[in-house]
């Protein structure tokens, strides 16, 4: 599995990808978030699913041509042609994928601001090449192993969420779903594009790197929820005078 996330802001753009592989018993690290395009003009694109099939769509792009030097002027007509090859291979693929026991899995998403484009934008596509567009109401859309780190997305983001805070947030969606999902984990890729000044730009993160902030927020999650009001169940299941207890991790888990 994986964890993908794309949040669209007034400030911009943010994106995070894992970096965690499995197959089978085996567990490894590679690269989820492909940043194509030149200068201003970018675009990423992030996959869940079956490596073989995201590699054989990017193969087919290349060769159709799509990468040459007039490249995509608009984020839709990169989604369009990303749905036309997936729907290609599926076409030469799903049935001997789905004879091997196997699902036809490929879920995209793919953001940026390209020259046409008169603000950055963020799609979702899926399987059968069909897609949808984050908008104000819903400015998230994540792919992979995703309902773990929801929550704390549909609680906290709003369009007017200023970048530092939903970079944050994205940082915490993904701690949940790598908490309690073992095919989810670091090393993580993070991209920013900024309205303010055009600009992208990209960091990679490890576990050693970010201890602190595990720490900061394993301790105020058991705080808050030690200080959440008792009523109006405590005196109704639990005997007389409980004792309490505070229990907090310093570990960096």
């Amino acid at each position: 599995m994986t964890y993908c996330l794309a949040i669209r802001t007034r400030d911009g753009l943010v994106a995070l990808a894992d970096g965690r592989v499995t197959s089978g018993s085996q567990m490894g690290v590679t690269r989820k978030l492909t940043m194509l395009g030149d200068g201003d003009h970018r675009f990423f694109i992030m996959t869940s699913g079956l490596r073989s099939l995201r590699d054989k769509v990017m193969t087919y792009l290349t060769r159709d041509g799509y990468f040459a030097d007039e490249g995509f002027q608009s984020i839709l007509s990169v989604v369009t042609a990303f749905g036309r090859e997936l729907r290609e291979v599926a076409k030469e693929d799903r049935e001997a994928i789905e004879a091997s026991q196997l699902q036809f899995n490929l879920h995209a998403l793919i953001g940026g601001k390209l020259a046409e484009d008169r603000q950055p934008t963020v799609y979702l596509v899926y399987p059968e090449g069909n897609w949808i567009e984050v908008d104000e109401r819903q400015p998230y859309l994540s792919i992979g192993s995703t309902a773990y780190g929801k929550p704390i997305l549909d609680r906290a983001l709003k369009f007017d969420t200023p970048m530092r805070h939903a970079l944050k947030l994205a940082y915490l969606s993904f701690d949940s779903a790598r908490f309690s999902s073992t095919d989810v984990g670091y090393p993580i890729d993070l991209v920013t594009y900024s309205e303010t000044d055009g600009a992208w730009r990209q960091s990679q993160l490890d576990y050693d790197q970010l201890v602190e902030q595990r720490q900061w927020w394993n301790q105020r999650i058991t705080q808050l929820a030690e200080g959440l009001p008792d009523d109006p169940w405590v005196d109704d299941v639990l005997p007389p005078g409980q004792l309490r207890l505070t229990v907090v991790r310093d570990d960096g888990a």
